[in-house]
C-alpha cells in the first residue's frame, strides 16, 4: 500500500487554509488504495508526523510520496518542493523553479506577458522606500484607482484598493508589512474569472476545466483575504461568459500554464473587463478545502474529489 504524506500548517499567513486544505485530502483519500499519513508543520517550522515530532530528513523512509497542501510562504515558493527534491520523494504539484517563479507576481507577469496575454500595468516597490514618494511616483505613472499587493504572497493577503495618494501610501506601508516588495497595479474595473487545469486528463497533455465566475459581495471593489474565506461571495461554475471569453479564459489559463512550467495542475485568475482579459495570477497549489473553487469547477466536469486526488498521486509517481 503507498504510503502517501499529507503535508498542511506552514510557517506562512495561510495557515488556517492550509489546514483546510489537509484536512480535506485526508479525508478524502481512498483508504483502501492508500496508508495516509498526516505530516504537519506548525507556525513555528516544527514538523510532526501523526501528531509526533519528526526531523523532515527522516521521511525518505516513512512516505513514498507527498501530497503538498500547503499554501502561500514555504509551500508554494520552492522551498518545500526543494526540500523534497534534494530527499528525492516524489510530490504532487509544480517543481521548485517553477513555484517559485509562479508565486512571484511581477517575474509571472512577465512570463505570460511574453506568451501574449494581457497584464495590468504595474511598478516595484520596495520596503525601506518612503511611502509618500512612492504614491507620487506612482500617481505620475498609472491613474487612479490602484491595487497593492505584496509580490510574493498568496490568497489576497495584503491586497488593497487605494483611490486617492494618501490611501495608497496607507497601502503601500500595510502592504510592506506582509513583504519586502509590493506591486502597484491599475485597477481594472470587470468581472472575476478562473479556470483551472490539469494534466493528462481524459486524453489531452492539458485539460482546461470550465471557467468559473466570482461574483464579490455587494460594495466590494476586489475579492480580498476575507472575502475569499467568507459567505459573501457567490461562485457560479461554469461562468456566465461568452462562448467566446470561455474559449480565451481556457486558452490562456493553458498558455499560463505552460509559460510558467508548471505541471500536474494549477489554477489562472482574470479580470474581464471592456479593455479585454487581464490575468491576475497563477495558482500552483490551488486551495482543495470543501468551500475552494478547484474542487467546485472539477465536479462541474464530472471528476470527484478522491479520484482527481488519486490522479494527482499517479502523476507525482510518473515524475519519479
Amino acid at each position: 500500500m503507498l504510503r502517501v504524506g499529507v503535508i498542511r500548517g506552514g510557517i506562512g499567513h495561510e495557515y488556517e487554509v492550509s489546514l483546510r486544505t489537509g484536512s480535506s485530502v485526508l479525508k478524502n483519500l481512498d483508504k483502501h488504495k492508500y496508508q495516509t499519513r498526516d505530516i504537519l508543520i506548525d507556525k513555528a517550522g516544527l514538523w510532526h508526523l501523526d501528531g509526533l515530532p519528526i526531523d523532515p530528513h527522516s521521511l525518505a523512509g516513512l512516505i513514498d510520496v507527498a501530497m503538498i497542501a500547503l499554501h502561500g510562504e514555504f509551500g508554494e515558493d520552492g522551498q518545500i518542493q526543494n526540500l523534497f527534491d534534494r530527499l528525492q520523494i516524489p510530490y504532487t504539484g509544480s517543481g521548485h523553479l517553477a513555484s517559485a517563479l509562479g508565486m512571484n507576481k511581477i517575474l509571472s507577469k512577465e512570463a505570460v506577458a511574453k506568451a501574449g496575454i494581457k497584464i495590468p500595468v504595474g511598478l516595484e516597490i520596495q520596503k525601506g522606500a518612503d511611502s509618500q514618494q512612492s504614491a507620487s511616483q506612482t500617481f505620475n505613472k498609472i491613474s487612479p484607482p490602484w491595487v497593492v499587493k505584496p509580490v510574493d504572497r498568496g490568497s489576497s493577503v495584503g491586497l488593497y484598493l487605494a483611490k486617492n495618494i494618501d490611501e495608497l501610501a496607507e497601502a503601500i506601508e500595510k502592504s510592506l508589512e506582509f513583504s519586502d516588495k509590493v506591486l502597484v497595479e491599475e485597477y481594472i474595473k470587470g468581472r472575476e474569472a478562473t479556470c483551472g487545469v490539469v494534466e493528462n486528463l481524459r486524453g489531452q497533455e492539458l485539460y482546461p476545466l470550465f471557467p468559473t465566475e466570482i461574483l464579490r459581495p455587494v460594495g466590494a471593489d476586489v475579492w480580498d483575504y476575507q472575502d475569499k474565506y467568507s459567505s459573501g461571495h457567490k461562485i457560479v461554475c461554469p461562468g456566465n461568459f461568452s462562448d467566446e471569453q470561455k474559449k480565451a479564459i481556457q486558452e490562456m489559463s493553458l498558455t499560463a500554464h505552460r509559460a510558467l512550467g508548471l505541471r500536474h495542475y494549477s489554477r489562472t485568475d482574470f479580470i474581464i473587463s471592456p479593455r479585454g482579459i487581464y490575468f491576475l495570477e497563477t495558482n500552483t497549489l490551488p486551495g482543495l478545502t470543501d468551500a475552494s473553487l478547484l474542487p467546485k469547477a472539477l465536479l462541474a466536469v464530472g471528476v470527484n474529489y478522491s479520484d482527481f486526488l488519486d490522479h494527482l498521486i499517479t502523476l507525482a509517481m510518473k515524475a519519479r
